[in-house]
């Protein structure tokens, strides 16, 4: 599915992605610097009901919220790492098959660790919007 949407439409976006999550819970963001993966998973999780303050987990790694309905949501970047062999000594895999919901920025860095089945959200930059290419990976 592809959408076409400005910063103020991202919560069509949102909806369009959330509306997935129970077939996939592993959600993998691909896009440029600055193309808007965070201010997506932001707007994510607001609607998931986080009340936690949601930022990129550069440096951490990882980011652990809780949705209105007790679910965790767990918000990774990956931009940082050197190899996919610290991904695997962080527990990735824990996380990933442990039945919640992992937001994944910078997929690429740890290609071979993901999952078969995910959701891949690619973003690019198009005008004065974004380009949202929703595609269902088995």
């Amino acid at each position: 599915m592809k959408i076409l949407a400005t910063e103020n439409e991202l919560e069509t976006v949102s909806r369009a992605i959330i509306g997935s999550i129970k077939e996939y819970q592993i959600i993998a963001f691909r896009g440029d610097l600055g193309a808007g993966k965070t201010t997506l998973i932001k707007n994510m999780c607001n609607l998931l009901g986080v009340e936690d303050n949601v930022s990129s987990p550069t440096f951490s790694i990882v980011n652990e919220y809780e949705s209105d309905d007790e679910r965790e949501v767990f918000h990774f970047d990956f931009y940082r790492l050197e190899s996919e062999e610290e991904a695997f000594d962080i527990g990735v895999e824990d996380y990933f098959y442990g039945g919640n919901l992992c937001l994944i920025e910078w997929p690429s860095k740890i290609e071979n660790l993901l999952p078969e089945k995910r959701l891949e959200i690619h973003i690019s930059i198009a005008g004065k919007g974004r380009e949202f290419l929703i595609n269902k990976i088995n």
